[in-house]
Parts: structure tokens; sequence; C-alpha cells
């Protein structure tokens, strides 16, 4: 299946699940997390989801980043030149939604993607040699591209992955984990 036809499947099964289900299965997401052993490193990059278009909710996994003490990054996106910047979350960081519905910080403390360690990422679906499939604009994979190469990238899904693999393009950032509702997968 391509990743056009992915996209078009996932989209709908997203859609299909209810608020109340969307809202337990980001909580599961967030206790599997807790099974990973990742939480030595200090700076998380996480996404904050679009409502529009009922992606898993993050708050839970920022709760457990907080409760930890460590340093939650969030990003904007520039559709001019494609590219992420990393901001602190603080306490006082203001949030704006972007012209498409992304919740980004206004101004801030800006970190270098070389100090990220570990990076949560959005996705429709993935399979099950962890490479994933996005909205298709590249943003991750260009960010994911800057970061160290020992970044651990951690994939956010209601879905299992996909059986059947997912081709991938020469940009295309694999991942190292999957988590979903019932379990977590590592590639």
């Amino acid at each position: 299946m391509s990743k056009k036809d992915l996209r078009v499947k996932y989209k709908k099964l997203r859609a299909s699940i209810s608020e109340e289900a969307r809202d337990q299965m980001s909580i599961d997401i967030a206790n599997q997390a807790l099974q990973l052993d990742i939480w030595q490193y200090e700076y998380y990059h996480i996404f904050l989801p679009i409502k529009r278009l009922r992606e898993i909710n993050t708050e839970h996994l920022l709760s457990i980043l907080s409760g930890k003490d460590k340093n939650i990054l969030i990003s904007t996106s520039d559709f001019e030149t494609m590219e992420m910047k990393q901001y602190l979350l603080t306490d006082s960081t203001k949030l704006v939604e972007s012209a498409i519905g992304i919740p980004e910080p206004v101004g801030g403390i800006e970190i270098p993607v070389t100090a990220i360690q570990v990076v949560f990422v959005p996705l429709l679906c993935c399979d099950i040699e962890g490479n994933r499939v996005g909205y298709g604009k590249g943003f991750y994979d260009r960010f994911l591209s800057n970061c160290d190469s020992s970044v651990q990238k951690i994939g956010l899904s209601f879905f299992e992955p996909e059986i059947q693999k997912i081709r991938p393009n020469a940009r295309d950032a694999r991942l190292n984990y999957c988590i979903t509702p019932k379990k977590h997968f590592k590639f």
C-alpha cells in the first residue's frame, strides 16, 4: 500500500474513534511510555496535538515529563522554510494556535536541536521495521536529520504497526520505538 493510501486509511480510522475512546487511548499510551528505558535523559521534545486532526492527547505524557523534572521542548513550524525551532516549555510559556491549528510557543528560550535526546513523534501509522507515515510535509524528517544520531525517536500511535513494509524515502527517519495503547514496539 502506498503512503498516500495509508494516509487515507489511517485518517479515516482515527476519525472513527470517539472522543472518550481517544482520551483513554492517550492515557494508555502515556502509561506504556513508562515501561520504556528512556527516562535517564534530560531533553525531551514532544508535539502538542492538532485537535481537528484528532491526534493523540499528549498532556498525559507532559505530566509524566514534568513529574520527572525533565526539560520539555515544543516547537514552532515555519511553512516557508519547512523547518522547526525548539523552545523550552516553562510555566510562563504562552501558547498560540498557528494558522493550521498547531499549539505553538510565543517566544521563549530556544534550545539547539542537537541538545535533544528523546523525540515523541506524531504519525498516522508505522510498520514493523519503524518506518513511519506522517502527513507528508517532511517537517519531522528534516528535524530528526538535524538531531544527534543517538536521539531516541518514539512514535505515538493509536494503531498497531502495519505488517507490510512501508517503502521509505531517502530522507525518512526510522523510529526506535512505537507506543500504542496496548503495547510498545522496539525497532
